[in-house]
């Protein structure tokens, strides 16, 4: 049979029946045939708006993590006192790793890795540009809560209010106040330990919001009467509260780090909370009146008998019950804001329960409008106040920037080796076809890399080498995407089809192979992400991340691509370099329609 001659420029081959099932319908699939520059300059404007925002913002370059950039990693070891072996549990481990993890992110660490490795050790990770010798010291001090009495609270980022109550610097001074809104401390006194110890009391019947609550109008002023003597140590140990406090702004992330910082439990402090609406509080607090080791057990329980639904129980320790009973029997007394407590945890207010009566059964509930996680989280911050639970560092390994930046190198060898293999393939298997697929490449690149850079400032991300291995492994993932493509083009050209046909008959079977094929690695990154910690984390993020855009680009730059360069005469005539000449890919000769012959005419008939 001899081949039929090539089709000349704007012909077309010899169309067959089955064809006429493949052509584009009116609406829908017509549009997308005919107008596939839409498809293309959406996703220009994509590339434009991204790589602007990069440069923009400043973040053009990934973040990197420490095994890139380099850092110092501590291993901790939890010890814990003879008799309290059961201290060192998942419950106390857990809440050990999220207390350290707000430390070091306190140091304005954004990539640091905090994790438990087995069940005694925990692992922090900190990159390069920190302090280490301020990371060892914050991560390796045991959590320290105490119960101070809520001097003053206002919403923080407002205007700067002065401190109100006077007080007395003499052992036998008292101060007395009478609130009737926000606390706002005057210039001319401020709250001294004395006065607060004596004037004020942590109360028993708790009433008290998740977290921190604002409990007071703009209005409000306090009052105090002042004590008849006032040392000149106490007069400037106040002014110098007084200032921390109209100079904290709780909103600013370094300055809550540092609130309260160095305060000893036996002096008042100012502090900050986040409350129940998510905005920010100052505070200034009395002297710790009740210490964490007071506590002796905290649950979380679901009230069935009321309509508080779930609540916090504390039970106190001998000692610290009278303590505890004491100090409430004084708070109840005062008016709001000043018949509040507030737990804080590391310098930081967690809840700050009201009380109207003494508690001296050496039990108490905080109730109030908790969901379980909030509850079970204030539970266990109250039990980890009271453990016998201390860390030591068991190793400290630095990673210097020289052997980050070797092991990044060697990476991005092994990208660029990865990618050049693919094009190489490409061009000897689909020759013209991979001037459609490596621009392809290069657009995902763009995109992979503008999004890195982007996140590590949003999200915190950082590139480690998992990472880096997780977009070497995307490279063959996207032209996975179109190698099935192109073979199923191949596959109607065989069958006899011209190209413009082939194409848009291809891309319906070949959309779904892609979308099944990118949903399934999609997946096992998900649940790798959720299952692991730590770099492999960073390699299951970058496979997800890649496999999305990997969706994205076929669908608006390799498929409108394809389309485009179908009309080109190289490609629809068949060219031997195009990657569709049809005598290459062993087509078959396309069918003529013949007409049957008709039946002999009856001369009678005629």
């Amino acid at each position: 049979m001899s081949w039929p001659p090539r089709p000349q420029p704007g012909a077309r081959w010899p169309e067959r029946e089955y064809e006429k099932v493949a052509a584009p319908k009116r609406g829908r699939s017509a549009s997308a045939q005919s107008k596939p520059g839409r498809s293309l300059a959406l996703i220009l404007i994509a590339i434009v708006a991204l790589t602007g925002g990069m440069f923009a913002s400043g973040n053009t370059t990934p973040r990197l993590g420490i095994d890139l950039a380099g850092g110092t990693s501590i291993t901790l070891r939890a010890v814990a006192e003879p008799g309290q072996e059961s201290a060192i549990n998942k419950t106390n481990m857990d809440t050990a790793v999220e207390i350290m993890n707000n430390r070091v992110n306190g140091l304005g660490v954004t990539e640091a890795e905090v994790q438990t490795q087995g069940s005694k050790n925990i692992i922090v990770n900190i990159p390069k540009g920190t302090n280490s010798k301020e990371a060892r010291q914050q991560v390796g001090t045991t959590a320290k809560l105490y119960f101070r009495p809520v001097l003053t609270t206002e919403i923080s980022g407002g205007a700067a209010t002065s401190p109100s109550p006077s007080a007395s610097g003499s052992p036998s001074g008292k101060a007395t106040e009478k609130a009737t809104g926000k606390s706002t401390p005057s210039s001319s006194a401020t709250p001294s330990a004395t006065a607060t110890s004596q004037g004020r009391a942590i109360t028993g019947a708790l009433k008290a919001d998740a977290t921190p609550s604002a409990t007071a109008s703009s209005s409000a002023k306090t009052s105090a009467s002042p004590s008849p003597s006032t040392s000149s140590s106490g007069s400037a140990a106040a002014s110098k509260l007084e200032a921390q406090y109209s100079a904290l702004d709780c909103t600013n992330k370094k300055q809550r780090a540092i609130a309260g910082r160095g305060a000893k439990s036996s002096d008042p402090t100012v502090a900050c909370g986040q409350n129940s609406s998510g905005q920010w509080q100052k505070y200034i607090l009395g002297p710790a009146e009740v210490d964490g080791t007071d506590v002796k057990n905290a649950q979380a329980r679901f009230n069935t008998q009321s309509a508080a639904g779930w609540t916090v129980t504390m039970e106190f320790t001998g000692k610290g019950s009278k303590k505890f009973g004491d100090i409430t029997g004084k708070l109840a007394k005062n008016q709001s804001p000043q018949n509040q407590f507030a737990i804080v945890l590391d310098g930081n207010v967690v809840s700050d329960p009201s009380v109207n009566q003494a508690l001296t059964g050496g039990n108490a509930e905080i109730t109030g409008s908790f969901s379980q996680q909030e509850a079970q989280s204030l539970a266990n911050m109250l039990s980890y106040g009271a453990l016998p639970l201390t860390f030591k560092e068991d190793s400290v390994t630095t990673v210097t920037a020289a052997l980050g930046g070797e092991q990044l190198h060697a990476g991005l060898i092994a990208g660029a080796i990865g990618l050049a293999l693919v094009v190489i393939y490409l061009l000897i298997f689909y020759r013209g076809l991979s001037v459609i697929a490596i621009p392809s490449l290069l657009v995902s690149a763009i995109l992979t890399y503008a999004l890195m850079s982007l996140l590590g400032e949003a999200i915190g991300f950082a590139l480690n080498l998992p990472a880096v291995c997780g977009a070497i492994v995307a490279i063959g993932i996207t032209a996975d995407s179109f190698i099935v493509f192109f073979e199923r083009i191949r596959d109607e050209i065989r069958e006899g089809r011209s190209l413009r046909p082939a194409v848009e008959r291809a891309w319906p079977r070949a959309r779904r192979t892609i979308l099944v094929s990118d949903f399934v690695s999609f997946l096992a990154a998900a649940v790798l992400f959720i299952v692991t910690v730590g770099k492999v984390q960073g390699f299951a993020f970058t496979l997800g991340l890649t496999t999305v855009l990997d969706v994205v680009v076929v669908f608006l730059f390799t498929k409108p691509l394809m389309t485009l360069l179908a009309r080109r005469k190289f490609f629809y005539g068949g060219h031997k370099w195009s990657g569709l000449d049809p005598k290459a890919l062993g087509a078959k000769p396309p069918l003529r329609r013949t007409r049957r012959p008709s039946a002999p005419v009856d001369p009678k008939e005629a």
